[in-house]
């Protein structure tokens, strides 16, 4: 390809944002805009594991409905996407004297940390996808596969980290609506995460415990956060961090932030 794949980081949501009409719309614009990649690799909260692993290569392998006590119809959601062979061996190719060697996990589907904004973004599923494990939650572990996996841009893969820019499930209400004021410790995180990124300060994003404000409540466990650090190393081995914010505000008061990176 004449150039590099961008990298995105985005905030995935729960199943129902499938009915929020302004994210679903949001997600789709943003897909128009990026250059059609090849195939997707995600890398998604929803799934640590150790040694490092890919998901199913097969067409047909069942979504993993990872979630319980939602209204049916979410569980009846499919996204059929073409086979991840191909991808798989490249990821191997990079990935595989880390940690042991990749692994392979044939029964594991794709979870709603990919699959929930791919149906928004990419809905005709004829993009091979693979999901990465996330091996670790130290940031600079992470940053360092993500380095390793920036080559991929160059055959035209999109690397997505996929969590949630703040996610504090105490805060989440559904009774004051998607649009309520944030809490302040949500929002003041949001502020920070936004200049940090705007300003490629990799250091103070690697250690966000110490340098943002209200990080643990922001993220009482840190695997929403995580993999962003994936994004980071994959765009920084261009040279430097090129971000920008493509979505923001929030939903439940949790910030949807999301970036894309050239």
């Amino acid at each position: 390809m004449d150039t590099q794949t961008p990298v995105i980081y985005l905030s995935h949501g729960a199943p129902p944002l499938a009915d929020d009409e302004r994210w679903t719309g949001e997600l789709a614009s943003w897909s128009t805009d990026l250059p059609r990649p090849t195939s997707i690799l995600v890398v998604s909260a929803h799934w640590e594991q150790a040694p490092i692993s890919v998901s199913s290569t097969t067409a047909g392998t069942p979504l993993l409905y990872d979630f319980w006590g939602f209204p049916q119809k979410y569980y009846e959601v499919t996204y059929d996407a073409p086979p991840a062979t191909q991808l798989a061996q490249s990821v191997a190719g990079h990935l595989g004297d880390v940690g042991g060697g990749l692994h392979q996990d044939p029964s594991r589907g794709l979870d709603h940390g990919a699959y929930v904004p791919l149906v928004e973004m990419f809905p005709h599923a004829d993009l091979p996808v693979l999901q990465l494990s996330m091996p670790t939650l130290d940031p600079k572990a992470l940053f360092e596969i993500g380095t390793r996996l920036a080559p991929l841009r160059d055959e035209g893969t999109l690397i997505i980290g996929s969590g949630f820019t703040t996610h504090n499930l105490r805060w989440f209400n559904p009774r004051a609506g998607a649009d309520s004021a944030p809490p302040s410790a949500s929002a003041e995180f949001d502020h920070w995460a936004a200049e940090a990124v705007d300003a490629g300060d990799v250091d103070a994003i690697l250690d966000f415990m110490d340098k943002a404000p209200a990080a643990r409540e922001a993220h009482p466990r840190t695997e929403h956060w995580a993999p962003l650090f994936v994004s980071l190393g994959a765009a920084h081995a261009g040279g430097g961090i090129d971000g920008r914010s493509v979505i923001d505000g929030f939903w439940f008061g949790l910030s949807k932030r999301s970036w894309q990176f050239a």
